[in-house]
Formats: structure tokens, C-alpha cells, sequence
């Protein structure tokens, strides 16, 4: 099959073990080199310093990238307790140093409590947000003082692994969009003793958890023998905690077409919020329209007024 056939054809993700070193560009790269086909990306990127759970879209698939980087994120973070630093991580220098012996796991548990649900979090002065079009990090390296808004996210739990002092490592589930080196840096102000981060690792993106991701060095021996196919996830399942409705005959042309196509009377019931409670701000109301053999054909919006469901993005290709 000559590439170009194959960049048409293969559409689907790749759940990758990112180890720490590199970037998630790195892997993107390394991914688009193994497979031989330019349309791949990321949808949430890792820090270097962070490992786990990268959901990388190839093909087509990538069309599926607003969707897939808005679902919600767990991750195994480590911090230290006593100590700041300017970046909220290992990488950065250190600001204060302060005794924590005295802390207490159940001190540590109560503060979890404040930091669970819907609050507001400003980003690190070391992170890629734009400032007047350029990153955070290049205008606080050049030693400006950089004024960064809050934003909302959701934390929607937040519980302790293991307490060592002056390390503690948290299971965090929370919204696309937090930033963990600025929850670690929040607590630590609050206790009074300052804290960072010194280790995290992405346990679950979207629906795809540490159980679906292939260790990086296992899929490149994989594109030198040729079986790195194995591990493609259809892109169908990169939505599979949607509500979806199935099409059969000829709805599938029509929604490939782009037209709309009449919802049943369990509908609205179907998107309802409260069935979904972890879903992001502009996937909500959306369901996937897939084939009875469960191949994806469309992102679909409800519209209420008419009782209908309008194709809002299609994949499928005959």
C-alpha cells in the first residue's frame, strides 16, 4: 500500500506510555516518522518532566481533536511540602525554604476539601499560555513579570495515596485545562509551608486510561517490523463515553451528506447533562453517529426547536 493510500485509509488513535524526557511534540514526531503519515497530533500535551497517558490522533481522526483534548484528565502527582520554587516544579529555583515536619495528613486531607470542585485557577508564570500572542515562559525568562488570569476548572475529586513527609502523592481527577504544578504551588501558600511539584504521571485521558497505552519503545520496535497497526484504537472509541444513536441504510449517506436527520422522542434525554456530569463546556448536547458495525460517521448536535439531529463534523468515507 503506497503512502498515500495509507494516509487516506488509516484513521484512528494511538494511546502512548509517554516516558519522561521528552516532549509531546517529541512523540507526535516520532509517531509521523514510524507510520509514515503526516496527519498525527496530540490532544493535551505532557510536560517533559511528565509521564503516562498521551492519546495521540492519526489520520482523519485528527478532525476529532476539539472533542477528544476537552475530556476530563486523572493524574498521580507527587509533592514536596516545605519548599517553593519559581516554576512550581523540580525544574525551577528555589524561592523559601520552610519547616514542614509539623504538617499532618489529616491537616493535608481537610485542605483537599477546598480545592475540590468548581474553582478558579491561575496558570504558572512558567507555562505555554499566551501573553499578547507569546508564551508565558519566554516573557518570565526574560525577567517579566507576567500577570496571568484566573480560569475556571473543575477538580472533581482529589484524595491522598501515600503520605511520607515531606512528600505526599495525590490522585487528581479534574477538568481539560489544569494545571497540577498550580494546584501543588496553591495548597502549599495555603498550609503556609510552600510546595511543588516533583512528579506527575497522566493515569487516564478522556477514556483511555494506563490499561490502553503501549510503552513508547514497544511501538517503535513496532513500525521496524511493520506491526505497529495492532495497537490503532478505532477512532470511533476515542468518544466512547458519548451517547450515540446508530445509523442504518441509507442514513448513513445522508449524514454524510450533511443532512439532518430526524431524533426520536428519547433525545433530549439522551444529552442530558446530569447523565453526563464530566462533560466539557462545548461537547455537551453532541452525540456520535456510528454504522451498525460501529465505525464513527459524524459528531451530531441536537437541535431542539425542530427535533432533529444535525451532522456538526462527518468522518466517514466510503
Amino acid at each position: 500500500m503506497d503512502n498515500k493510500h495509507i494516509q487516506n485509509v488509516v484513521s484512528g488513535v494511538l494511546v502512548i506510555d509517554k516516558p519522561v524526557g521528552l516532549t509531546s511534540h517529541d512523540v507526535v514526531q516520532i509517531i509521523r516518522r514510524g507510520t509514515n503519515i503526516r496527519r498525527a497530533g496530540h490532544t493535551g500535551t505532557l510536560d517533559p518532566r511528565a509521564s503516562g497517558v498521551l492519546v495521540v490522533l492519526v489520520g482523519p481522526a485528527v478532525r476529532l481533536s476539539e472533542y477528544v483534548s476537552a475530556s476530563d484528565k486523572r493524574y498521580q502527582a507527587t509533592l514536596r511540602l516545605g519548599t517553593s520554587t519559581d516554576t512550581y516544579d523540580a525544574e525551577g529555583s528555589v524561592t523559601r525554604y520552610v519547616d514542614a515536619s509539623k504538617v499532618t495528613e489529616e491537616q493535608f486531607e481537610a485542605l483537599l476539601e477546598n480545592y475540590t470542585g468548581e474553582i478558579m485557577q491561575t496558570p504558572p508564570p512558567y507555562s505555554a499560555v499566551k501573553v499578547k500572542g507569546r508564551p508565558a515562559y519566554d516573557r518570565t525568562r526574560e525577567g517579566e513579570e507576567v500577570q496571568l488570569e484566573p480560569r475556571k476548572i473543575n477538580v472533581y475529586s482529589l484524595e491522598i495515596l501515600e503520605w511520607a513527609p515531606p512528600e505526599a502523592v495525590l490522585d487528581v481527577y479534574c477538568s481539560s485545562g489544569t494545571y497540577v504544578r498550580s494546584l501543588a504551588h496553591d495548597l502549599g501558600n495555603d498550609l503556609g509551608t510552600g510546595a511543588y511539584l516533583i512528579g506527575l504521571r497522566r493515569t487516564k485521558s478522556g477514556r483511555f486510561t494506563l490499561r490502553d497505552a503501549v510503552p513508547l519503545r514497544q511501538i517503535q520496535d513496532a513500525f521496524i517490523t511493520g506491526e505497529w497497526s495492532r495497537y490503532l484504537i478505532p477512532a470511533a472509541e476515542a468518544l466512547a463515553d458519548w451517547p450515540y444513536i446508530t445509523l442504518v441504510g441509507d442514513d448513513v449517506e445522508t449524514v454524510r451528506h450533511g443532512h439532518r436527520m430526524p431524533a426520536g422522542p428519547d433525545a433530549k434525554e439522551m444529552i442530558d447533562p446530569a447523565k453526563h456530569p464530566y462533560a466539557e463546556e462545548g461537547t455537551q448536547g453532541l452525540v456520535r453517529a456510528i454504522t451498525e458495525q460501529g465505525d464513527l460517521v459524524a459528531v451530531m448536535q441536537y437541535i431542539e426547536e425542530d427535533n432533529e439531529w444535525q451532522p456538526k463534523k462527518v468522518f466517514f468515507q466510503s
